[in-house]
């Protein structure tokens, strides 16, 4: 079996992107072309690493559409409606955390909205809040006090959302993984400094 060295993707990623001259490549379409140039063009990649480099770019790619709603539209073969990424459905993704809308709750209203509302704009699969119920974690652990909180780690049972699946038209989950914990006093009066700092970690979360 072909061993695929990530470090080494993404180091060749990261030169590709140091590499852009924004004067030239002004927009998102002609940096992600010269990136995948680049990328295919790297001695250090083996073909299949190349190929592998190319998914993220893609993936990358999509995202950008996604958020400057910006490029060649397709039609969905399942939605049968006009979206921008390539490697999966934004409106089949967003269609699908709709119809499970019902077999979750916060118990705070403000805090469902919220969560409904990132919901239905994802961009992206593997970027997609939730709300995690106590049971599905695992292993609880104190780390320290920040500010007005305490914070823990824990093991996610199922972990997020990784990508979209669109033979089976659902988000396939990444599998148990690591999660940082926030112990937040009165949740129930969650105030807009709090929704902010949600914001900030939705749209700072890496593909």
């Amino acid at each position: 079996m072909t061993t695929i060295r990530i470090e080494s993707i993404n180091a060749a990623i990261n030169r590709a992107n140091s590499l852009i001259d924004y004067r030239i490549y002004d927009n998102i379409h002609k940096q992600y072309n010269f990136q995948k140039q680049t990328v295919l063009s790297d001695n250090s990649l083996t073909e299949n690493e190349k190929t592998e480099a190319c998914i993220t770019l893609n993936k990358i790619y999509d995202r950008s559409k996604i958020l400057h709603n910006d490029g060649t539209r397709r039609i969905c073969e399942n939605c049968k409606e006009e979206c921008l990424a390539t490697s999966y459905c934004e409106l089949c993704v967003r269609n699908y955390l709709k119809s499970k809308f019902l077999n979750w709750t916060s118990g705070n209203n403000d805090i469902d909205n919220f969560i409904k509302k990132c919901q239905i704009e994802t961009i992206r699969p593997s970027s997609i809040i939730e709300w995690i119920p106590y049971e599905k974690l695992q292993n609880i652990d104190y780390l320290t006090k920040g500010g007005f909180s305490e914070i823990y780690t824990a093991k996610w049972i199922v972990g997020s959302y990784d990508e979209w699946d669109s033979k089976e038209c659902r988000l396939k989950r990444f599998g148990g993984q690591k999660v940082i914990l926030k112990k937040l006093h009165n949740v129930e009066n969650a105030n807009q400094s709090w929704f902010d700092e949600v914001c900030n970690l939705k749209y700072s979360k890496k593909i």
